[in-house]
């Protein structure tokens, strides 16, 4: 009887460990926090934006490919503002690039720098390796999807949230 309760145990054990998230870049795994200043030098968190769909998009001023997207993000985000949320993270060096490149394509969205770029803690965190790249993140900071743009974007967020 003592063994049938040991292996019961240890086979419930290991199913609730087993089946616990871990906090990394992998679909299905809890967004790492960032917790950056936007550009009046506030520290924005992340995780403050818990409870909708969010968008961690890193970015630069400086990226061809990040600029051609954010007409897209802009009517992604204008389409849905109390269901989309979009946490910007920039890569530039130089905050007057930075928020000018914000300025110019209007983006109202939480935008985000430590003007690090590769000594950047987040680099690390997201394993980033050129930019663009993103991650929609589900209510609960899962990540549900990864480096998706385009109609492929527009279509995932629209079969998301146009319920």
């Amino acid at each position: 009887m003592k063994k049938i309760y040991l292996v019961l145990t240890f086979t419930f054990f290991n199913l609730f460990i087993s089946n616990a998230q871990v906090v990394g870049t992998d679909i299905g795994d809890i967004a790492p926090e960032i917790d950056l200043p936007d550009t009046k030098g506030e520290k924005i968190a992340l995780s403050s934006l818990r409870g909708s769909l969010v968008l961690v998009d890193f970015w630069a001023s400086w990226c061809g490919p990040c600029i051609k997207e954010q007409p897209l993000l802009l009517k992604l985000y204008n389409a849905y503002p109390d269901k989309l949320s979009i946490y910007g993270v920039s890569m530039d060096t130089k905050k007057p690039l930075w928020t000018a490149a914000i300025a110019k394509g209007k983006l109202p969205w939480t935008n985000v720098s430590d003007l690090k770029y590769w000594t950047s803690p987040v680099v690390g965190d997201y394993m980033l390796q050129s930019v663009p790249l993103n991650f929609l993140v589900d209510r609960n900071g899962i990540i549900i999807a990864k480096n998706i743009h385009g109609k492929a974007l527009e279509d995932m967020v629209n079969s998301l949230l146009a319920q």
